[in-house]
């Protein structure tokens, strides 16, 4: 049995893969598209006013273009299999940020998803995309 339950584990991690980039997509969608879509008067107002929630953190204000480019492109990326380790590697960086400065005042409680994500991303940088990722197609692996 644990032979067939290691067999499996790139199946796994593909599955994990999956899940956290499917999850900075949907996160990382409204803090970049403003809610009118692309065809809306000013592009990057859903950008310019994630930044300034940014500033109130005490961050710099280009940190947020940062966290929300990294969130949707590097959400993309981990759906894609493509660059897997170094969009899992910013994604954990960002997530770290936001449990830090947002997340870790409100306890365990208020905490947990990020814990889990930063865990996820952890997992997927150390073993790498699994299977069904385009980093295998072009030898990133």
């Amino acid at each position: 049995m644990s032979k067939w339950l290691s067999s499996m584990q790139p199946w796994g991690a593909t599955l994990l893969r999956l899940v956290l980039g499917v999850s900075m997509v949907y996160h990382g969608w409204d803090k970049v598209i403003p809610s009118g879509g692309l065809h809306a008067h000013n592009n990057f107002s859903a950008l310019d006013h994630f930044a300034h929630f940014v500033i109130t953190l005490g961050l710099p204000y280009w940190l947020g273009y940062v966290s929300a480019l990294t969130e949707l492109v590097g959400g993309t990326l981990l759906v894609l299999g493509l660059l897997t380790r170094l969009a899992a590697f910013m994604v954990a960086g960002n997530m770290l940020v936001a449990l830090l400065w947002v997340n870790i005042h409100k306890g365990y409680a208020g905490s947990e998803y990020t814990l889990a994500l930063i865990a996820i991303a952890l997992m997927v940088l150390f073993h790498g995309p699994g299977k069904l990722a385009l980093d295998r197609k072009i030898g990133l692996n």
